[in-house]
């Protein structure tokens, strides 16, 4: 699978590089203050990372002074699994190199994703990225073969909270998974095995060959 970087053009229809922020503290914080577990873990609040200067920048700057949550998702992993979207842009930023495997919200057909529309993009470490909420995606990649991640995760707050309970009205209904989380699992996920909506079809993509 080719592998762009977030900094090419052909990013542009998913999200963009947001220049201008100071991501050291950032960085150091992230680094010494969470876990990196051999799977993956995806915490959405982190009280070290939000009493940091750079959480309200993101609030006021990159969120127009909505309240927002900063947390992470670490490990290591090399699979699709999913593709989620929310209403709202994504910010990320990792430690180290990252991966990010997205599609466009408009590659729904039916409620159906084939994954032969899935785009993979690779993102610096140390720059901050806003991922559009037209573009679905989920867990980082690992960069290397072996190497771990940890990712800044910045959403609105309560964002992958409890989800809602609904009467579902359209057929997008059935795939609500969590508070401003909509999600398309490939039948062969966990979340697939949990419950979650089976709305990804054609081959599971694993990058763990093309890294």
């Amino acid at each position: 699978m080719k592998i762009d970087s977030v900094n090419s053009p052909s990013f542009a229809p998913y999200g963009k590089v947001l220049p201008g922020y100071d991501t050291r503290e950032l960085m150091k914080t992230l680094m010494t203050s969470t876990p990196l577990p051999d799977g993956v873990a995806y915490v959405p609040s982190h009280p070290a990372l939000e009493a940091l200067p750079i959480a309200g920048q993101l609030s006021a700057n990159a969120y127009g002074g909505m309240p927002v949550q900063l947390g992470f998702c670490n490990g290591h992993n090399t699979r699709l699994n999913c593709l989620e979207y929310h209403r709202d842009s994504e910010v990320n930023c990792g430690t180290e190199d990252f991966i990010l495997l997205v599609a466009k919200a408009d590659d729904i057909v039916d409620g159906r994703l084939d994954t032969s529309s899935v785009k993979a993009f690779r993102a610096p470490a140390g720059t901050m990225v806003e991922v559009y909420a037209t573009t679905l995606h989920y867990a980082p990649c690992s960069a290397e073969r072996g190497a771990g991640f940890k990712v800044l995760v910045v959403l609105p707050r309560g964002t992958n909270g409890p989800k809602p309970e609904i009467t579902p009205l359209n057929a997008e209904d059935k795939t609500l998974w969590a508070c401003n989380k909509w999600l398309l699992a490939h039948p062969d996920s966990d979340e697939a095995a949990q419950g979650a909506y089976a709305g990804i079809t054609g081959k599971n993509i694993d990058i763990y060959d093309d890294i």
